[in-house]
C-alpha cells in the first residue's frame, strides 16, 4: 500500500504543479480543468495515509504533507465558485422588465439533432438573447422558427464546429463577425439596445480549445480571450462577454482575462455551474461563461437541462442598474500581469485594435 500511495501522491503533485508553468502545451493547460477531481483525490490519499500507514515513518509524513498541500492549493482555486465565498455580483432587487437582459448560451454540438429540446427551453425561459455555438446550416434552418419572436439575428453557419448564431428580441446595432486569431474561428460583436434605450456592448466568443486533435497549444485560445479583455479594459460602457470559452473559470488564463477586462463573474459566491461534459457527471467543469461590467446585477443564473449536446445550456438573467452595481468590485491587474497580457497577444500577432468596439464609436487606443 505504501508504494501505491507514494506513486499516486507523486502523480497528484505533478498534475498540481503543471499548471504553474507558463507552458501552453495542451497537456499542461488541461491540468487546469479537473481541479475539483484532483482536490478530492488528494483528500482521499491524505486520509488513507493518516489512517492506514504507520505515522512513525518519515515517508508517511511526506505523503501527508504532499497530499495536504495539493488539497489546499486546489481548494484555493475552486473555493470562490462555492456559496462559502462572498458574492462578486449583487442580487437584483428590482424586477423592472425594462432593465432586463436575459441570455441563453448553448453549444448545441453540430451532430446533435435534438433541436426540439433547445426550442422548448427557449419557449420556457423566454430569453432576450440566444447564442448558439457549433451551429451549422442545418441548425440555422431549424432555428428559423425563432425569428418571429426574435427578429434580430447575426448568423455565421460553419461545418467545422465553430459556427455561431445570435438571435435577439432586442434591437442589435453595429453587428460584426470577426475572425480575431484563427481564420476559421469566428466571433460576433454587437451592441444590444435594452428596452430602456440603453445600449450594451456585447462579445460572443468560441475560441478553439487546446487538445491533441485541434490546437496542440493553448496560445490561440489564450490570445483571443486576452485580446478581448484588453479591448474592453478602461471602457465605461455596459459590457457583456459570453460564450463557450473552452477554458475553466478557475484557470490562470481566465483569471488574467478577468483582471485585465475588469469584468465581473456572477458565479463567484454562487456555484460552479459546470456545463461540460453533459454525459459524464464525474468529469464536469465550467466551460460556458458570462462576464459583465458593473452596470449589471444578477437576477438569476442556471444550468439548464440537457439538449443532447455535450454541453448544458447556460441561462443568465441580468438587471441593468448602474447605481446599484457601481460598488461591485472584481479582480484587478498589476503591471506584471498587463505585461503578460501584451506578450500573450503579441505572440499571435494580434492587438486590441483588431477587436470590434460596438457602441464605443471607435477602437480603443
Amino acid at each position: 500500500m505504501l508504494i501505491f500511495i507514494s506513486i499516486c501522491t507523486i502523480l497528484t503533485v505533478l498534475v498540481t504543479i503543471l499548471p504553474l508553468s507558463k507552458g501552453t502545451h495542451w497537456i499542461i493547460r488541461s491540468m487546469d480543468f479537473p481541479r475539483v477531481q484532483i482536490m478530492l483525490f488528494s483528500l482521499v490519499l491524505l486520509l488513507v495515509s493518516i489512517f492506514f500507514l504507520n505515522l512513525e515513518y518519515p515517508i508517511t509524513w511526506m505523503l501527508v504533507f504532499g497530499n495536504g498541500a495539493c488539497f489546499i492549493w486546489q481548494l484555493w482555486w475552486i473555493l470562490p465558485y462555492t456559496p462559502f465565498w462572498p458574492k462578486e455580483v449583487k442580487g437584483a432587487k428590482e424586477n423592472s422588465p425594462g432593465g432586463q437582459l436575459s441570455i441563453i448560451t448553448s453549444n448545441v454540438l453540430t451532430t446533435n439533432r435534438n433541436v426540439e429540446a433547445l426550442l422548448k427551453l427557449v419557449n420556457k425561459y423566454q430569453p432576450d438573447i440566444l447564442v448558439t455555438l457549433e451551429s451549422d446550416r442545418w441548425w440555422e434552418e431549424q432555428l428559423k422558427v425563432l425569428e418571429s419572436d426574435m427578429p434580430y439575428a447575426v448568423k455565421c453557419p460553419l461545418d467545422n464546429l465553430y459556427g455561431i448564431h445570435l438571435y435577439s428580441k432586442l434591437p442589435l446595432h453595429d453587428q460584426e463577425i470577426s475572425f480575431l486569431v484563427e481564420k476559421n474561428v469566428p466571433s460576433i460583436h454587437v451592441s444590444i439596445e435594452l428596452r430602456t434605450g440603453d445600449r450594451v456592448r456585447a462579445h460572443f466568443l468560441h475560441p478553439a480549445p487546446p487538445s491533441p486533435t485541434e490546437n496542440t497549444k493553448s496560445a490561440p485560445r489564450d490570445a483571443e480571450l486576452i485580446i478581448v479583455a484588453r479591448s474592453v479594459d478602461k471602457s465605461t460602457k455596459p459590457i457583456i462577454v459570453t460564450g463557450d470559452l473552452n477554458d475553466v473559470a478557475w484557470s490562470s488564463t481566465t483569471h488574467l482575462f478577468r483582471k485585465i477586462s475588469g469584468l465581473l463573474d456572477p458565479r463567484i459566491g454562487r456555484g460552479m455551474f459546470n456545463t461540460f461534459h453533459a454525459a459524464y457527471p464525474f468529469m464536469r467543469w465550467p466551460l460556458d461563461h458570462l462576464f459583465h461590467s458593473d452596470h449589471f446585477t444578477l437576477h438569476s443564473i442556471q444550468r439548464l437541462p440537457s439538449i443532447g449536446s455535450d454541453h448544458f445550456p447556460l441561462y443568465t438573467s441580468l438587471r441593468f442598474n448602474p447605481s446599484r452595481g457601481a460598488s461591485q468590485e472584481g479582480l484587478t491587474a498589476n503591471p506584471e500581469e498587463y505585461q503578460r497580457a501584451k506578450e500573450i497577444t503579441a505572440k499571435k500577432g494580434v492587438n486590441k485594435q483588431d477587436v470590434p468596439t460596438p457602441y464605443e464609436g471607435s477602437n480603443n487606443k
